[in-house]
């Protein structure tokens, strides 16, 4: 181990993240706690059927309006919104004093599938008990989790039904810039369900990291709030181009929504619908760049690369003769500075590729060869 490039110190410093999932509108609140939609892995829930008020936004009539008030988003509004629903996440957290208590939160999903399939956020379903999905005729249905993906933060719910309205799916591929943007969701809760905001396109392919991930969405200023979180983002021919997922959560700054290519949502959904998770390939390094020492307490001192930690003996790396101290400095020769630039290095590979890694053992380069594998999956999968 290279002892002076990695030495324990007594503080860390605390870091500040200026991006948050716009998630579920959070109903009950916890004291001195997170809220519910922030907690771990959802279970199935039972199937019933309840009747309950009439569906929001219902036309008044069916009287023709002009061709100057029928808008992209009027008939957005019209072809898309019966397919946008509320879910809500009923869940059992711990609040300040560790006693128990029931939360729930309310996000949105959007059905793709007439029998009964339903994408949303997983932010929106994790930590779920129970799964209760608002139709927008007024129904609610008890949902089933078939697979959630928390890199890509895409989840597909299913429920016991038939013959639901579903969106039309469109190619994020030929989205551009300034283009109408039109978003559908729950804002706040069900009590505003099926709102319709506007906006345009601000921006393509903005590469955003989060918990150490990098993640590419569209940018619109169409607004998005909580309980948006798993709805649609629909161009103005209806077709859905995005999963509205994030929202910029930083003082003063309005109108910079995020959602994920539809394209991107539709490569996760089928391997969801598929086995229920994501498969994808994996190092078996815990690395730290100087920003992620940090918060463990540790000083990094290394001019370039990533630090490893610790090497799983039965993982890819430790096949490959990785060692503790050892310092990656470029995969394939891309260089990498950061957890998240190796990350997305080896993401963009496929279980089973061979990728050339070139560490810095004590001073001397060396290049490996190591044959990806698919990552493990949580015992609970």
């Amino acid at each position: 181990m290279n002892s002076k490039k990695f030495t324990k110190i007594i503080c860390a410093a605390a870091v500040v993240a200026a991006m948050t999932f716009s998630g579920c509108s959070d109903l009950t609140g916890l004291t001195g706690g997170d809220k519910s939609a922030e907690q771990p892995a959802a279970t199935s829930a039972t199937k019933t059927v309840a009747v309950t008020e009439a569906a929001p936004n219902k036309p008044e009539s069916n009287a023709k309006i002009s061709d100057a008030r029928n808008t992209p988003a009027v008939r957005v509004a019209k072809t898309v919104g019966p397919a946008v629903v509320g879910i809500t996440n009923k869940a059992v957290a711990r609040d300040f004093f560790d006693r128990t208590v029931e939360t729930e939160g309310v996000g949105s999903g959007v059905i793709f599938k007439s029998d009964g399939y339903i994408i949303t956020n997983n932010h929106v379903i994790a930590g779920a008990k129970e799964i209760i999905v608002s139709l927008s005729d007024g129904n609610t249905v008890n949902g089933t989790l078939i697979g959630t993906d928390e890199m890509t933060d895409i989840a597909v719910v299913k429920v016991d039904a038939k013959d639901l309205p579903t969106a039309t799916l469109g190619n994020s591929d030929e989205v551009v810039v300034g283009e109408p943007a039109i978003a559908i969701g729950n804002p706040m809760g069900l009590e505003f369900q099926g709102s319709v905001t506007v906006g345009v396109i601000s921006a393509l392919n903005r590469t955003l990291d989060l918990n150490d991930k990098r993640v590419k969405l569209f940018q619109t200023d169409a607004a998005i709030s909580p309980g948006n979180s798993g709805g649609a983002l629909v161009n103005a021919d209806g077709e859905v181009i995005g999963i509205n997922s994030a929202k910029l959560a930083t003082m003063g700054v309005e109108g910079m929504g995020f959602a994920i290519p539809i394209n991107t949502v539709k490569a996760i959904v089928e391997e969801l619908m598929s086995k229920g998770y994501v498969a994808r390939p994996y190092l078996g390094v815990t690395i730290f760049d100087k920003p992620t020492a940090a918060r463990y307490g540790y000083q990094l001192t290394i001019d370039k690369g990533v630090y490893v930690f610790q090497v799983a003996i039965d993982s890819p790396a430790g096949r490959a003769g990785f060692r503790r101290g050892d310092i990656i400095l470029s995969i394939d020769g891309k260089a990498v500075n950061s957890v998240t630039d190796v990350r997305s290095e080896v993401a963009a590979h496929k279980v089973g590729d061979k990728v050339k890694v070139l560490l810095d053992r004590d001073g001397k380069q060396d290049t490996v060869e190591v044959a990806l594998e698919e990552m493990p999956q949580p015992s609970n999968q």
